[in-house]
C-alpha cells in the first residue's frame, strides 16, 4: 500500500476509466489542484511507482507527432489499495510543535514583545481569512468546502492567539524561570 495521497488520488480517478498521465494531470488539477496544481513530472513518476507496485498497468501506447503516450489503466490490487485507503482515517494533527508557540516564548525569553508576535500573527490570519471567504463567496461547493476547511483551522488558530495574549504574563512568568 502506498502511504501518499497523490498516488491514491490518481488511483481513484482511473477507476472511471484509462487514462493518459495528461488526462490524470488535468483531471487532478481540476478537481484538487486549484491551489498547487501537480507537475507532470509528478504525474509521470507517480505512474511508474504505481505501474511498479502492480496497481495499474498500460493498457495502450499511442505514437503521435510527440513521444509515445501510455495509457493506464487501474488493477484490481490498486482498487482494493484505494478502498483500503478511504477506509483508514487520517490521523488528526495535533500542532504540538507550533512554529508560532516557539516564536512566542522565544520572544518572551530574549525580552521582546510578545505581544507584537501575536498581533502581527492575528493580522495574517485576518488576512486570510478575508481572502478564503472573498473565494469562497464565488467558488462552487467543492471550493466552498475547501475553504470552510481553512478558516475553521484558522478560527480555531485565533481563538489560540486570544488566549495565549489573555495569558501571557504567566507564560512570561513559566518560561523565565
Amino acid at each position: 500500500m502506498l502511504g501518499m495521497s497523490i498516488g491514491h488520488t490518481l488511483l481513484g480517478l482511473l477507476e472511471s476509466g484509462p487514462r493518459h498521465g495528461y488526462d490524470l494531470k488535468r483531471a487532478f488539477d481540476e478537481k484538487f489542484g486549484h491551489d498547487r496544481p501537480l507537475h507532470y513530472g509528478q504525474v509521470y513518476s507517480t505512474m511508474s511507482r504505481l505501474l511498479k507496485n502492480g496497481l495499474v498497468e498500460v493498457d495502450g501506447i499511442e505514437a503521435g507527432g510527440g513521444p509515445e503516450r501510455k495509457r493506464y489503466a487501474i488493477t484490481e490490487a490498486g482498487i482494493t489499495d484505494v478502498e483500503r485507503w478511504l477506509a483508514t482515517p487520517e490521523k488528526p494533527e495535533p500542532y504540538l510543535q507550533s512554529t508560532l508557540y516557539t516564536k512566542v516564548v522565544l520572544a518572551l525569553l530574549t525580552h521582546r514583545d510578545a505581544a507584537d508576535v501575536l498581533d502581527t500573527q492575528r493580522a495574517e490570519h485576518l488576512r486570510s481569512m478575508r481572502i478564503l471567504t472573498d473565494r469562497k463567496r464565488r467558488g462552487d461547493l467543492a471550493d466552498q468546502l475547501i475553504c470552510d476547511h481553512a478558516l475553521f483551522h484558522l478560527e480555531a488558530d485565533l481563538r489560540w492567539l486570544e488566549l495565549t495574549a489573555a495569558r501571557l504574563e504567566k507564560l512570561r512568568e513559566a518560561v523565565t524561570r
